[in-house]
């Protein structure tokens, strides 16, 4: 990978009353030929009157997808092959199934504070298009064929297997008390959005999602904050319609792709999914804050509602440890540094700027 991954982090008025802001962004080519971009950003208006949230990307990339669901029932569809005509059997697919893909986002939300309270109302539009999709083990004309979970999924839902476009608008509810959005030592942060996405806004096809997040942070030592249990949950599910394959609640695909770690993004996927995670914070240092480590453990749990896999049937665990070291004491910014495990094989290296949640 060659490139940078720029962050910053700023106030918009007066420190006493504003939270800070903050920004990060990638611009990246990697031998594979893929170019990342990105700017996703977290902004606080003056006094905390208005809460603008961005997520902006655009990809050349390619990228493995296993199925739906989680368990390892989860590629059953085409893990064992699938029967399309009497006595008439696919190839089955017992790994990865790489695709290749152009993506362009476009989420903005702008919330408005209710009166002195840390409640935010707002609302956003969110645009996101795959195009030149290109699904590499798809063979139909092979004998026997090899029927991949997009093939399967986009056919039996009436979706384009080649470019689809999903665009709508959103309502929105944010309680946000944390002291600092980047590295939260105290507070809470609730979070409601139900995203509409109407085939007269562009839609491929009619559809809501509801996202449903929650974070919290418990104390061992008052006069060490840092020395802390976080939490970290969230919720996504296709409440109404169809969503095309790759817009499916997927691990990683968080605002700021942190959830996950052990799986590389998109490994877990599904028209439902729910994700947990819990991770202990401490400081290495006896008084100094420059240098500290994580321990962490998250589970993910998605279904697969064509294949009768049902939320909660199957979890799929990642746990791990991280160094942290603080970059800029004024705004607590931490370069991260993690290593996680999971199922099936999964482990990865984790590189990164500001805390996960």
């Amino acid at each position: 990978m060659y490139g940078v991954a720029p962050g910053a982090s700023w106030f918009m008025g007066d420190k006493s009353n504003t939270s800070i802001s903050s920004g990060l962004g990638t611009v990246i080519y990697t031998t594979n030929k893929q170019l990342i971009l990105t700017a996703k950003t977290n902004v606080f208006l003056e006094g905390d009157s208005w809460n603008l949230m961005g997520d902006w990307r655009y990809f050349i990339t390619s990228q493995p997808t296993y199925g739906l669901g989680t368990g390892p029932n989860s590629n059953k569809l085409v893990g064992t092959g699938i029967e399309w005509d009497d006595d008439q059997f696919s190839a089955k697919i017992d790994n990865g199934q790489m695709m290749e893909f152009n993506f362009l986002r476009f989420h903005e939300t702008v919330l408005k504070r209710y009166q002195d309270s840390r409640l935010f109302l707002g609302m956003g539009y969110h645009l996101d298009i795959h195009s030149d999709i290109k699904d590499n083990l798809l063979d139909i004309e092979a004998d026997p064929p090899v029927f991949t979970s997009h093939y399967l999924y986009q056919t039996a839902k009436g979706f384009s297997l080649n470019n689809y476009t999903t665009s709508g608008v959103s309502f929105n509810i944010l309680f946000d008390s944390r002291d600092n959005a980047i590295n939260p030592y105290s507070g809470r942060y609730a979070f409601l959005n139900l995203r509409v996405n109407p085939e007269f806004l562009g839609s491929d096809q009619s559809s809501s999602l509801l996202w449903a997040e929650y974070r919290d942070y418990i104390h061992f030592d008052q006069e060490r904050p840092r020395h802390l249990l976080g939490f970290w949950t969230y919720g996504w599910f296709v409440t109404s319609g169809d969503v095309p394959y790759l817009d499916l609640p997927a691990v990683g695909w968080d605002q700021f792709g942190t959830s996950g770690r052990a799986y590389t993004q998109g490994r877990l996927r599904g028209e439902d999914l729910w994700y947990g995670e819990t991770e202990y914070r401490f400081p290495l240092q006896k008084n100094k804050e420059t240098l500290g480590g994580v321990l962490f453990i998250n589970a993910t749990t998605a279904s697969n509602r064509l294949n009768n896999i049902n939320l909660l049937q199957h979890v799929d665990v990642g746990y791990g440890a991280g160094l942290r070291i603080m970059i800029n004491k004024k705004s607590r910014t931490n370069l991260t540094l993690d290593y996680a495990w999971g199922k099936y094989g999964a482990r990865g290296f984790y590189l990164g700027l500001n805390e996960k949640f």
